[in-house]
């Protein structure tokens, strides 16, 4: 069944369940309204007819019915005072048939099968639309002979056929149970069906005992041949109201009342003028107007709250900001921060919204942030001139010897500046390919972070980046410029 028929047969249904309900509750009728339950078993069949040859002798006298069921909701709305009623309901129903068949030996040996069985099982939404009219059995109208009938509409809600052998050769039993097909093509089962129905029985009480009987008008399968298939069902069914009936309330006597206030004018000592009732309905002074009469208004001229007695809620500290929605009550400070004054984390008289360093302390005129130390000047020459110290074997990370004089006087520098903070950049030129220099880069300025960590400098003060060729600061179409860009560069930071 596909996923619009689904969604289409949903919204139909739900649309008539909707306005059940609607009608069932409108003032006029909800007291007289009843709700119940019902259910009951039955035998389902389904009446064929087709013009195949044969059929009604070699295939019809083996369909028989099958057991079923039904159970679902119905309701209850009278019609005038002479016994009729309107009885919708909405049932989950059973219904199909089977087929079985054995042969005789001969029959069994030529085609190879000792008998063959069908089974099929659909399942629908029944609603049916029943005029029902009670012949009374006492006085009290709780005992009565029912009749109902009327039409009903029917959703497909779910199908399967099994069919079943048992071969002679073998003895084999063979059991396969398939999902019917919904659509509009052969072999398929439509997603809707229509029909009559009927019932009679008795109503004792709150309880519904009936025989019930069901026709399909329309039919309910497109074969791969032309026929008509009609769904046909004999059963009884037993119920339970789950309200009774009310006898509409009385009618409500509205007496005048002039001023609207709900206080009729013969009890109104104000009957042109809107009051209460504890007031005999006379208006309560409230010079105010803020709901609080001045009776119990401790400040009968200013607008308040009653829970103030009629005051305003108070503001301690004057900050704009009243004590129920104030954090600081005591303290003045600004509506964004729910009236405390603006945070200082870092205690440096500079407020977090105008410090730049909220969680480190700094003077106020460097936006809250400590004042920066300086690298001096002969120290980044020098590194300047030890980076161009710092050479590789070819194509390779590893260290010329010549390097490791100039290593160790870095290691030596930074060991004497424990704040500095030391970032080792290697490049390469263009020959090869740019992940294999980039590869190669990561390794050597990783080799210097390695050697300076082995002459005890932290590499929590150490990173080593790779850059490959993306950087050259000369050319790389001459030897000359390919061996500028194979370097290592040096920088030097402050750490934090």
């Amino acid at each position: 069944m596909n996923s619009g028929t689904k969604a289409s047969s949903a919204i139909l249904k739900n649309c008539f369940f909707l306005l059940l309900v609607s009608f069932a509750c409108h003032p006029g009728i909800r007291a007289q309204v009843r709700l119940g339950i019902l259910g009951g078993l039955h035998s389902s069949n389904v009446l064929e007819t087709n013009h195949l040859p044969g059929w009604d002798t070699a295939t019809k006298p083996y369909e028989t019915s099958r057991s079923g069921f039904q159970l679902g909701a119905i309701l209850e709305i009278p019609i005038g005072h002479k016994g009729l009623f309107f009885q919708p309901s909405i049932l989950y129903t059973t219904k199909g048939r089977q087929y079985a068949k054995t042969n005789d030996s001969t029959t069994s040996l030529a085609v190879d099968t000792i008998y063959n069985k069908q089974t099929l099982r659909l399942g629908y939404i029944d609603i049916p639309l029943n005029l029902t009219y009670k012949l009374p059995l006492t006085a009290n109208r709780l005992n009565s002979i029912v009749f109902s009938a009327g039409p009903y509409i029917s959703f497909f809600n779910n199908g399967t056929i099994t069919r079943e052998s048992l071969t002679s050769r073998t003895t084999k039993y063979i059991s396969k149970t398939d999902r019917v097909t919904v659509g509009k093509g052969p072999d398929t089962y439509k997603t809707m069906d229509m029909g009559f129905n009927g019932r009679v029985g008795f109503e004792l009480g709150t309880w519904m005992i009936s025989a019930y009987y069901s026709q399909g008008l329309t039919s309910f399968y497109n074969a791969p041949y032309t026929g008509n298939f009609h769904h046909h069902l004999l059963g009884i069914s037993v119920g339970i109201w789950l309200s009774s009936t009310a006898p509409p309330p009385p009618p409500r006597v509205v007496k005048k009342d002039t001023d609207k206030d709900g206080v009729p004018d013969d009890q109104d000592r104000c009957p042109l003028l809107a009051g209460t009732a504890a007031r005999q309905g006379c208006p309560v002074i409230d010079s105010d107007h803020d709901g609080v009469d001045d009776m119990h208004d401790s400040c009968k001229m200013t607008a308040g709250i009653a829970r103030y007695n009629g005051c305003p809620i108070p503001d301690t500290d004057h900050d704009g900001i009243n004590d129920e929605e104030d954090k600081c009550p005591n303290q003045a400070g600004v509506a964004r921060y729910q009236g405390c004054p603006i945070p200082d984390h870092d205690g440096d008289g500079v407020n977090d919204e105008e410090d730049n360093c909220p969680d480190t302390a700094g003077p106020a005129g460097n936006q809250g942030c400590p004042l920066p130390a300086e690298i001096k000047k002969e120290t980044t020459d020098k590194i300047n001139y030890i980076a161009k110290n710092i050479q590789f074997t070819h194509a390779s990370d590893q260290l010329i010897d010549s390097s490791l004089v100039a290593l160790d006087e870095l290691a030596g520098l930074l060991a004497a500046h424990p704040e500095l903070h030391l970032t080792i950049e290697g490049h390469t030129d263009n020959e090869g390919t740019a992940a294999r220099n980039l590869t190669l880069s990561q390794k050597r300025s990783a080799s210097v972070l390695n050697y300076l960590v082995k002459k005890g400098i932290p590499s929590t003060r150490l990173t080593a980046i790779g850059m490959g060729q993306t950087r050259p600061i000369a050319t790389n179409k001459t030897a000359k410029g390919r061996a500028i860009n194979r370097r290592v560069e040096l920088k030097l930071t402050l750490e934090k």
